[in-house]
């Protein structure tokens, strides 16, 4: 099946269709077609199939389910479903629904198996659910999340995202501080050459548009310092004919003239 979706994901696709409502391997078969649907941009397809057809799926299939259905509300743009669905997610994890009581959990991407901890869960969906509401420019709350989500499992690519939200904002000083740890290794997985080019390109950006500073700012001197000294030497400043240098010369040579 693996080589058939590489060389004719169409065909695949009707294959998929055939075990789901001959009862074959629904879990599978659903999922897997979902996820060929999306390589091929049918992603709304993709996500009235899995709405239509998870109630054939065991217990066990819902969470991956789940992920895919992040994955393609994330394509679609349907960011209120996907803000929804990542909230559940959570809640269950609150509930002890997905984990079971225990410390980690299986997972699989890409065919392999590895183990996932409560954080590491917690902190992905947070970190999901933050760039959701950043895609509807609700940076506060975005910034909120982030947050929360690099308390409980920091990691450099989440950072980064913090950090754009913060230029959002228009908070360069706090947006340079978090991506000036990314570059400099305080943060799990800085040394990923990924999260570094990003917070490089996010630096050259707030030095793009962050506004020069103030010679009060350097100094730590406030506007009406600089006015009253201005107004100070103005006061002792030699007294000046109000004419212009030019008629100055001209009344000079006159004088001379006179003379």
């Amino acid at each position: 099946m693996l080589q058939l979706i590489e060389k004719n994901p169409e065909a695949a696709i009707v294959l998929f269709w055939k075990a789901i409502n001959a009862g074959d391997r629904v879990d599978s078969a659903l999922k897997d077609m979902a996820v060929v649907m999306k390589q091929l941009d049918r992603s709304e397809e993709a996500i009235e199939a899995i709405k239509s057809f998870r109630s054939r799926c065991s217990k066990q299939a819902q969470e991956s389910l789940d992920n895919v259905l992040i994955d393609l509300y994330k394509k679609c743009g349907r960011l209120e479903e996907q803000i929804e669905l990542l909230k559940r997610k959570l809640r269950l994890i609150y509930q002890g629904e997905v984990f079971n009581g225990k410390p980690t959990k299986t997972a699989r991407s890409h065919g392999k198996k590895f183990q996932v901890s409560v954080k590491q869960e917690i902190s992905r969906l947070l970190g999901n659910l933050g760039w959701a509401y950043m895609q509807q420019s609700n940076y506060l709350t975005a910034e909120v999340i982030y947050r929360k989500a690099q308390m409980i499992d920091p990691d450099a690519n989440k950072a980064c995202n913090l950090g754009l939200c913060l230029i959002k904002q228009g908070r360069f000083d706090d947006a340079g501080s978090i991506l000036g740890d990314v570059l400099q290794g305080k943060i799990p997985g800085s040394e990923d050459d990924k999260a570094k080019n990003k917070a490089r390109e996010l630096l050259m950006e707030v030095k793009a548009i962050q506004p020069p500073l103030e010679l009060s700012d350097i100094v730590g001197l406030d506007d009406e310092f600089f006015n009253g000294l201005e107004l100070l030497m103005n006061a002792y400043a030699p007294v000046r004919s109000k004419r212009l240098p030019i008629f100055e010369e001209i009344s000079s040579f006159r004088d001379q003239l006179a003379c």
